[in-house]
């Protein structure tokens, strides 16, 4: 088995200085040719072909009402998902997967998963569901009108709440 290391080219920004680039070296993943020699063939030179192990992402979960999507304006709704996720973040900051989720190393990289739910009454269902399943989230409630908007979880390992979302359709 022949194997390729490859230098790239990486650009980084300095404020100071600007944008400068050169040669960092990088390793890839060997590139397959063939044998690695004529006595031992590719798959026992290679024996780690396995998929690598994906972590659990840590997402958050933003459920809007569809029926205020159609009625009132796209920007006043993205609004009332923004309160409930910062609020969710904010009340539960000491959590240890809100400060992961939060941390240096991800906060360029954050999950959310934006849903939808028909209207009021199947936003008070989930947000009883969440309740009983001890799953922590904020039901944003809209004042002075004083009625539930949209809600967004704490963020969490996406395997310890994907199954209370899986019946809800993508917000589009």
């Amino acid at each position: 088995m022949m194997a390729c290391i490859v230098s790239q080219f990486r650009f980084a920004h300095s404020p100071s200085t600007g944008v400068r680039f050169g040669p960092k070296p990088t390793l890839t993943a060997p590139i397959r040719l063939g044998f690695s020699s004529m006595s031992q063939p590719a798959s026992e030179a290679n024996p780690d072909t396995s998929k690598p192990e994906t972590p659990d992402v840590v997402v958050q979960y933003v459920v809007l009402r569809r029926d205020l999507i159609d009625t009132w304006p796209l920007g006043s709704v993205v609004t009332q998902g923004c309160h409930a996720s910062v609020s969710a973040v904010w009340s539960h900051k000491d959590d240890p997967h809100t400060l992961q989720y939060c941390s240096p190393e991800s906060i360029d990289s954050m999950h959310k998963v934006t849903l939808e739910v028909k209207g009021e009454p199947q936003i008070l269902n989930l947000s009883e569901k969440l309740k009983a399943g001890g799953i922590e989230h904020k039901l944003w409630i809209e004042q002075p009108e004083n009625f539930p908007t949209c809600l967004a979880t704490k963020p969490y390992p996406k395997s310890m709440v994907s199954s209370y979302f899986k019946k809800l359709k993508l917000c589009k």
